[in-house]
């Protein structure tokens, strides 16, 4: 029977060494490859095309929502599992809408990682408890009636200018970090900051804190 195999992306050592030692001590696993960095993940994930990607929801560089919705363009072959401290529906629902097939909340242990990982592997959706299927479903009936969310009108670039803005990331270090021009990622920031409706950078990591790009 051939291995579900697994990329690891949180930017804590040890909490990768502790979910490989976890994944590799089963039979049906193989740990193929780790990410510390939200921009590497996307680069990992295309170049090994993993099963499961297993994925903390607060990265540097690119947070785990973003990292979620461009894998599940990118590379829709691979289930993504959702590590996050955040146990609200509308959290948890953003997460599914983005393409994560299971979301485990961090105080669970690492064998319910392990179980998250089986679930998905074998096609299903995996929810930790308290968490349940009906709750976020009303969740998302309320949300549709809602008003028009602000950050869905930002493009892929400019949600990945937004989060190294907010980082601290001058001009020059996100075009590094990007492969664009400092002129080009100053006009991503203005478009975003007029999209969104803010004024400065105050307003703007306001922003992040408040839409969890930034942990609080």
């Amino acid at each position: 029977m051939s291995k579900t195999t697994v990329v690891l992306a949180d930017d804590h050592a040890i909490v990768r060494q502790g979910l490989r030692a976890v994944l590799e001590a089963a039979s049906d696993f193989n740990v193929v490859g780790e990410a510390a960095d939200g921009l590497q993940v996307l680069d990992l994930v295309e170049q090994l095309r993993p099963n499961v990607l297993v994925l903390d929801v607060m990265m540097p560089g690119l947070n785990g929502l973003e990292i979620t919705r461009q894998v599940r363009i990118r590379c829709p072959q691979t289930r993504v599992v959702i590590l996050s401290m955040h146990a609200d529906e509308g959290y948890v629902m953003e997460a599914l809408r983005n393409g994560a097939a299971g979301y485990v909340l961090k105080e669970a242990s690492t064998t319910e990682v392990a179980q998250a990982v089986r679930e998905v592997a074998a096609g299903r959706r995996y929810l930790s408890q308290p968490l349940s299927e009906r709750a976020i479903e009303v969740y998302a009936e309320k949300a549709q009636s809602g008003p028009l969310d602000l950050y869905e009108t930002l493009t892929t670039r400019e949600r990945e200018v937004l989060q190294l803005c907010v980082e601290g990331c001058s001009s020059t270090e996100m075009a590094t970090r990007l492969g664009i021009s400092p002129r080009t990622a100053d006009t991503h920031r203005a478009n975003l900051m007029r999209k969104l409706g803010l004024q400065n950078q105050t307003a703007l990591v306001r922003y992040a804190l408040r839409r969890g790009i930034l942990p609080l």
